[in-house]
């Protein structure tokens, strides 16, 4: 995974431990897996005829 991907903050703000980034970074994950399953479940909903597609 790129740095790219994980907004930086400015300002002297203290740095964050590892274990809270690896929260953030997994509740992320969540987020777009959850996205993800509810875009699948909506697409398995719209094949009517049975056939699975790719």
């Amino acid at each position: 995974m790129s740095e790219e991907a994980v907004p930086q903050q400015g300002g002297p703000a203290q740095p964050k431990g590892l274990l809270q980034q690896m929260e953030e970074l997994m509740a992320s994950l969540n987020a777009d897996l959850s996205a993800l399953d509810a875009d699948l479940q909506s697409t398995s909903m719209d094949n009517t005829d049975g056939v699975k597609r790719p």
